[in-house]
């Protein structure tokens, strides 16, 4: 014996209880289709979509009969109406046992009126999911930059998680330039084949007179509006541009492209959007004030370090120095005199190391990222590297692999004196002399001098470097003769 067929009541309230367990908009109109083939025993069912909400469904059907439907005259039309609005049909066809009835119209528009419910609800759901994102997205990059060590990141964050959360072809900030356009300066493109980093916007663009007066811009076809005139535009298609303002004053734009043919951005994204690059600015100029503040500290830290190796230790280098040479200046002092000649020498040479060290100290321990916040570049670029900086920047490195410091001695105006290409090829030849110093056994000390008073042999002015090791120093502490390397160059 066999069930009876369900009846069209427990398959209605089966259908309508099914539309409600669904938050996904297209997993609840499938529910539709299949549900209300069920009802009427329709052969075939398909959904139409007649409102632009690609973000929420893609068409499962169009108005006309998808393939595989014969052609017939019995065929039932349903409107689904979401929030007052319709939003598409529901379409039947090939009823077994003759024409749609009446009673199977009413049944299908309360299944239609209670799908729309759905809908809504689903809607309402996916709002809230993707507002949630977006404040996430917002709260990691105001983490992310105030916790974060490398300041020329900072706009690529921004550009990276901005990306991400539009779902958008590229992410990219733009800064203001100096003759009144904007370029971009980061980018955050994982499917381009690259080019958008330093295109510009030139001055004068309607898109950026919106931009400055604190306005964001949507683009319907990046390719054929007007207002863009990037070398790239071509690329993309809906997209938006986001004014970062802190303070009353723009400090850049987040562009947000989708490509050619993507769905455009629905209010509720734009709206959610512009609260992003709302906090994302203030984040931005709340990490650069951090980074001031550490930059200011680090100042201050090495200001107070030089002035007690000079109140300090310069001073009691010195006292020793004279006392050395006051013994060694008296009478009868016989063997100890070559001794004490020598420890002077030493002093002589380490008061010169602490003064290069005190000079080193007071510089500005890093240059400026290109891509750091126009607040910190507002201050003014940062001095460039000296050739007594670079000079002691290499044998810092040079002495994690020797196990100690090089002894470094300047002689003369070496900043002044050296030029740019001369410094360059004498870094080239310390470099060298340090490799090759780091290769040898037995060494236990380096010297490197530079002379900026230095002459050839014809006359000229010159720099001369010299690299001095003790290499070749046998175990009873006998000298073993060492290798001295000397580059010269007229300057």
């Amino acid at each position: 014996m066999t069930d009876a067929p369900r009846s069209r009541l427990a398959l209605l309230l089966e259908a309508v209880l099914g539309l409600g367990t669904d938050l996904d908009p297209r997993g609840t109109l499938l529910r539709l289709v299949d549900g209300a083939a069920e009802l009427t025993g329709a052969a075939h069912a398909w959904l139409s979509t007649t409102g632009p909400e690609p973000d929420v469904l893609t068409g499962i059907g169009s108005p006309a009969a998808p393939p595989g439907v014969p052609d017939t005259p019995h065929r039932l039309r349903v409107p689904i109406h979401v929030e007052g609005e319709e939003f598409g049909a529901l379409h039947l066809a090939g009823r077994a046992g003759g024409p749609f009835t009446a009673a199977d119209e009413q049944l299908l528009r309360f299944l239609a009126a209670q799908a729309g419910i759905a809908i809504a609800n689903a809607r309402l759901y996916g709002t809230a999911r993707q507002r949630e994102r977006w404040i996430e997205g917002a709260a990691a990059v105001t983490t992310a930059l105030l916790t974060g060590d490398a300041a020329g990141d900072a706009l690529t964050t921004v550009a990276e998680r901005a990306r991400r959360l539009a779902d958008a072809a590229a992410g990219v900030v733009l800064q203001p330039t100096g003759e009144g356009g904007m370029e971009i300066v980061a980018v955050s493109a994982p499917d381009d084949p690259g080019g958008l980093a330093g295109a510009t916007i030139p001055p004068g663009s309607p898109v950026l007179e919106q931009l400055f007066a604190g306005e964001p811009v949507f683009v319907e076809d990046a390719a054929t509006d007007p207002r863009m005139t990037t070398p790239v535009r071509h690329r993309f298609g809906p997209g938006m541009m986001l004014p970062l303002r802190a303070g009353g004053r723009l400090i850049g734009t987040l562009a947000l492209p989708r490509r050619r043919g993507d769905r455009p951005y629905t209010g509720v994204e734009r709206a959610l959007a512009v609260q992003f690059a709302s906090q994302a600015a203030v984040a931005l100029v709340l990490a650069d004030a951090r980074r001031g503040r550490e930059r200011l500290a680090v100042y201050e830290d090495r200001d107070r370090i030089a002035r007690d190796l000079h109140d300090l230790v310069v001073q009691r280098l010195f006292a020793t120095g004279l006392m050395l040479e006051s013994t060694q200046r008296r009478p009868g002092a016989g063997d100890v005199e070559e001794l004490v000649g020598r420890a002077v020498d030493d002093l002589r040479s380490t008061v010169r190391e602490v003064r290069a060290a005190i000079l080193a100290l007071q510089r500005h321990p890093e240059p400026r990222h290109a891509g750091e916040h126009p607040a910190a570049a507002a201050r003014g670029p940062a001095p460039p590297a000296t050739v007594r900086d670079r000079v002691l920047r290499e044998t810092a490195a040079a002495a994690a692999r020797l196990g100690f410091a090089p002894s470094t001695r300047f002689t003369g105006a070496v900043d002044s004196r050296v030029p740019g290409p001369v410094a360059d090829r004498l870094l080239g030849a310390l470099r060298r002399a340090l490799a090759a110093a780091c290769g040898r056994p037995g060494v236990g000390r380096v010297e490197v001098t530079v002379d900026a008073t230095a002459a050839l042999p014809d006359g000229r002015d010159a720099v001369r470097l010299t690299v001095r090791d003790d290499g070749g120093a046998s175990e009873d502490g006998e000298d073993g003769g060492g290798t001295t390397v000397t580059w010269e160059c007229a300057v």
